[in-house]
């Protein structure tokens, strides 16, 4: 299968995440301890793709963070597009090439999308997993727990919610 073909697929297939994460967003919202005006979304790895996707789509979120997501797949539009986005990302990640790197920020850019990209030097796909360096042994995968990236991640998302929440 073509990677073109495997991408529309993948595009084609979000309607069902999205109406997950709609339900979820809504089942939050009738919680009394929400304000439904401050809600973010965070994924990791595959969630981090589906997310950037879904606000992609227009989900009407505050924020949205992926740590070591894939970037590209539904169309940039600037009209559905109204979510802050940070991106937490490996400078070492095979599953990421600086081509789609660059597209991602290109493409943002050229909409005028409101987003942060971060990249940690030396810091594989899964970084944040302190599993992950076994993992990667085991089945032969260039992914590795990187103590350093995941702390600076997690700090990275800790302010950007605090300013998107403000």
């Amino acid at each position: 299968m073509k990677i073109e073909s495997q991408i529309k697929q993948y595009i084609d297939s979000l309607d069902k995440p999205k109406k997950h994460v709609d339900a979820a967003i809504a089942q939050i919202k009738l919680h009394p301890n929400t304000d439904p005006s401050k809600i973010a979304a965070i994924g990791y790895c595959f969630g981090g793709g589906v997310l950037l996707n879904i606000a992609r789509m227009g989900e009407d979120l505050k924020g949205v963070v992926s740590f070591h997501g894939s970037l590209l797949g539904t169309p940039f539009n600037k009209d559905l597009l109204k979510t802050k986005i940070l991106i937490l990302h490996g400078a070492a990640d095979k599953f990421v090439s600086a081509v789609d790197v660059a597209t991602f920020k290109q493409q943002m850019d050229s909409i005028g999308a409101s987003y942060t990209f971060k990249s940690y030097a030396g810091a594989t796909h899964a970084f944040t997993n302190p599993d992950a360096t076994a993992t990667g042994k085991k089945f032969n995968l260039t992914i590795a727990y990187n103590a350093t990236a995941d702390t600076a991640s997690f700090n990275e998302m800790k302010q950007f919610l605090n300013q998107v929440f403000k």
